[in-house]
């Protein structure tokens, strides 16, 4: 079969590899018809996050399924999927607590309650490390998927690929972290990143009625994009003091009631930030958190929806005591309540497919890649298509 390979930082190619096969009762093998790449992604292409082996990358994806291990009694072949990107056994304590990227057995080899840099992470994602299970991802034309009775879940007929492919991460991502944030309704948002996510945490507000959002990015076609789709305020970053003034300004000085970190450890950085983070022994930045911290209103909430990999100097814990700021962080917990959200889908309450740029086949993943990561053609999300021909 086809697949995405990433063979080292800045390099993925369209290779031809071993087809999957069932390894255990629960498996199913899932032809792919329509996959993403995800900003997670970009910190494996970066080589923030090593891999030093050949892997097939991507946890994005829905299909076909094409084969069902004994044990599997609620699938059939023919049924179509999307698959949630933790990968949950269902019956450990997590898993039994809604808390699937937490699962005890799904990640065995480096699994813990610690949270290590390197060992003692949570449970397995599909295609993000051999730190996180060392599972094959969804950016080929077949996939393995473990534990096949607790996440594929059904999509209705009526509804295509494009409508439902991100209710495997990106959507219920975004909608966690406006979640996390406990909105009433008539509430001020800031989300610091127009990216996938960041739009997806856009469209998240509007559904759980915030007064209003401003979205903050360093790329004014992204802030274009989803002003026209959301009619959302926008600021474009240039100065963080001048960003967060903006949203005082836009607060009666308060701040925003609630501020989502949608960008994570690999913001767009100076040479000055760069040599902060070699001087700190540190992976990226936290100034975009950090400008989180200081928008947020006295007692708000903070929502750290972007991936930060590694321990950081100089962590602003008197702010947050002052402020008396709570913030919410981690992987998104896509399990308990992607069924609520395909409904929103299918009652038309939400549109998740207008924020796509570019469909490419499978063979064009290099290209996907490039332009996802350097911002090019206008690019803000990237679908492939495993059977098409370049």
């Amino acid at each position: 079969m086809k697949a995405a390979v990433i063979h080292g930082p800045g390099s993925i190619t369209c290779d031809t590899v071993e087809d999957p096969r069932i390894k255990d009762p629960h498996d199913i093998i899932l032809k792919v018809t329509s996959t993403a790449i995800c900003g997670s992604d970009l910190h494996m292409y970066s080589g923030g996050i090593p891999q030093p082996r050949p892997m097939v990358m991507g946890h994005e994806f829905m299909g076909i399924v094409e084969e069902v291990g004994q044990n599997i009694t609620h699938l059939k072949i023919g049924d179509r999927v999307v698959v949630p990107f933790p990968i949950s056994c269902g019956s450990c304590f997590f898993c039994q607590h809604d808390l699937p990227t937490a699962c005890e057995h799904s990640n065995p080899e480096h699994y813990g309650p610690e949270g290590g840099l390197i060992t003692e992470k949570g449970g397995a994602l599909f295609g993000y490390t051999d730190l996180y299970g060392g599972y094959d991802g969804g950016q080929a034309q077949y996939v393995r998927v473990p534990y096949a009775h607790i996440g594929p879940r059904k999509v209705p007929e009526n509804l295509s690929d494009e409508q439902v492919l991100f209710l495997t991460d990106i959507f219920p991502t975004g909608y966690t972290g406006v979640m996390w944030g406990n909105l009433k309704g008539g509430e001020t948002v800031a989300i610091f990143g127009a990216g996938p996510v960041g739009s997806m945490s856009v469209k998240s507000a509007m559904l759980h009625n915030a007064k209003k959002i401003i979205v903050i990015d360093t790329q004014q076609y992204r802030l274009d994009q989803i002003k026209s789709l959301t009619g959302c305020d926008t600021i474009l970053w240039k100065d963080a003091k001048e960003v967060i003034q903006q949203i005082r300004d836009l607060t009666d000085g308060r701040g925003a009631d609630l501020c989502i970190d949608a960008v994570g450890f690999e913001p767009d950085r100076n040479i000055l930030d760069r040599a902060k983070a070699v001087l700190n022994l540190e992976k990226g930045s936290i100034k975009v958190l950090e400008a989180c911290m200081s928008a947020v209103r006295r007692g708000g909430i903070v929502s750290v929806l972007g991936v930060y990999p590694v321990n950081y100097d100089n962590f602003r814990l008197g702010q947050i005591f002052d402020k008396g700021i709570t913030i919410r962080a981690g992987q998104c917990n896509v399990h308990p309540i992607i069924d609520q959200l395909l409904e929103y889908v299918q009652s038309g309450q939400v549109v998740l497919d207008d924020i796509i740029t570019h469909r490419l086949s499978l063979e064009e993943v290099a290209k996907g890649y490039e332009i996802f990561d350097k911002k090019e053609d206008g690019c803000v999300k990237v679908v492939l298509d495993p059977w098409k021909s370049k």
